[in-house]
């Protein structure tokens, strides 16, 4: 792992709701120990309002979140991943850049809050169902004892946690 601490990069298409919801949910809950990013593959360009909001509701930091593009952790002069984690389906399937250090990748694929569609409370609560997935599986890291983990330990461990629902708490 990095010096001091483990940089998490959180990956989506979009980068506009469920990686920011994870970024911003591992830099509070891992501060000290963890450093989180969050970018897109085809980034929308602006983070979700339901997002902002969500994140400003339950308290986390959402100001400086912004829709980005995974080309700025993949050239020169970026932060070195530790961990990779793809938080959507699609972005599960797509040819990644090449990671420099080889970072162990895992899988959390939970359902798009900004594709869901009808009433504004229902679109909202597509957004806390995502929030409550992500905050439970962010604590879950969190609790790791990574230093501790080869490899091959951590990358089983996190593909564990990519199967916790929030029907698991």
């Amino acid at each position: 792992m990095t010096e001091n601490s483990t940089n998490v990069l959180f990956l989506c298409t979009g980068n506009s709701a469920r990686s920011i919801i994870a970024e911003a949910i591992l830099a509070k809950h891992g501060k000290g120990r963890y450093q989180a990013f969050s970018a897109g593959s085809f980034p929308k360009g602006e983070v979700h309002p339901y997002a902002i909001e969500l994140l400003k509701t339950m308290g986390y930091e959402s100001d400086g979140c912004r829709s980005k593009s995974w080309d700025e952790f993949s050239g020169p002069g970026a932060p070195k991943m530790d961990l990779i984690i793809t938080v959507c389906d699609s972005a599960s399937n797509e040819v990644c850049p090449i990671w420099p250090g080889q970072p162990i990748a895992a899988h959390w694929g939970i359902a798009d809050p900004a594709a869901a569609e009808g009433t504004i409370p229902g679109r909202r609560s597509a957004f806390m169902d995502a929030f409550r997935i992500l905050a439970d599986r962010v604590s879950a890291l969190v609790k790791l004892p990574i230093e501790a983990l080869d490899r091959s330990s951590l990358q089983g461990q996190l593909d564990e946690i990519g199967q916790i629902s929030s029907d698991a708490t």
